[in-house]
């Protein structure tokens, strides 16, 4: 049953995004009968998955979809409040932190951002359709497998699409990479030849779905058809709320926390994709267990309840 708090409706922590990283903290928190407000600032990036093969206990498959429902479900069972909004402002407190949400300040002892951070989709007509249907996808690690053996374009700026294509040599011998960035930003490209991976270079202006495989118009009206499309044009760190509190970053921009999921600020905590490592909602939920629970037992200690 969920905890009923009648001295306060007050939340004593807040997580900052409603993906699976902050779901699941919500979820931890709520159960270790803490009042947990999460900010839902809308569309995580699970959203756009079309259906999850690599997600442990769902061996035919779950959508991104399904997965937010089931986990905002079990939230909400043990007494989470998760209230649509995104924090516009979030800075240190007499007493922890002062966010501002939704037109209101709420004071929390603890915050923990679970912000994630945004794709760069392809700027092509259509593309969003066809990430949908699983066509134009973004994480090989997630469904490289389903490319076992298929045709497959990688569309790269830079050398990380050179490693993209390198990494799905793994399951098809017929990986083309369509370089759509300045000539001097591709470096490897001597690994492609080795590694029997084709290149083309040139822009792609549009996208056609035929059935269920990708025709990508580029240069000179030329049209190749492909089976699966990957971009791997990177992502941004929603880390604009951490910025704000100086906390470390990585090259990367994103978050650098400890073995707790601790930020370099006190009382803050970050999980899932905003911090450096693997983008996987797997790693996401265990960095939010590891999260929730340090944030539990460090408002014990503030509270000398914990015994040595």
């Amino acid at each position: 049953m969920p905890r009923s708090h009648p001295e306060t409706d007050a939340p004593e922590i807040l997580v900052v995004g409603a993906g699976p990283a902050g779901l699941t903290a919500a979820t931890y928190l709520a159960r270790f009968r803490r009042r947990v407000l999460v900010a839902d600032g809308g569309s995580p990036r699970a959203c756009w998955i079309p259906v999850s093969h690599n997600m442990p206990g769902f061996p035919q498959g779950i959508t991104g979809d399904a997965v937010l429902r089931r986990m905002t479900e079990q939230a909400k069972e043990y007494g989470a409040v998760i209230e649509p909004g995104a924090v516009g402002d979030l800075r240190r407190g007499q007493d922890g932190f002062v966010a501002r949400l939704n037109g209101r300040e709420v004071q929390a002892r603890a915050v923990l951002l679970a912000t994630g951070v945004v794709d760069h989709h392809p700027d092509l007509p259509g593309v969003e359709r066809a990430i949908e249907r699983a066509l134009v996808r973004i994480c090989p690690i997630c469904d490289g497998y389903e490319a076992t053996d298929r045709a497959v374009a990688v569309i790269g700026q830079d050398d990380k699409g050179v490693r993209e294509a390198a990494f799905l040599r793994t399951y098809s011998d017929r990986v083309t990479l369509i370089h759509v960035g300045a000539p001097d930003s591709l470096t490897a490209n001597g690994e492609l030849a080795r590694l029997g991976i084709e290149l083309i270079r040139a822009p792609i202006d549009n996208v056609r779905l035929e059935g269920e495989r990708v025709t990508a118009l580029s240069w000179g009206g030329t049209f190749r058809a492909f089976d699966l499309v990957y971009s791997a044009l990177g992502t941004s760190p929603n880390a604009r709320l951490a910025r704000q509190l100086g906390a470390a970053l990585g090259d990367d921009g994103r978050l650098t926390v400890d073995d707790r999921q601790r930020t370099s600020v006190p009382g803050l905590y970050a999980a899932g994709d905003v911090v450096r490592g693997l983008n996987q909602i797997a790693v996401a939920t265990a960095e939010a267990a590891i999260g929730a629970t340090a944030i539990h037992n460090d408002l014990r200690e503030a509270e000398g309840l914990v015994v040595r």
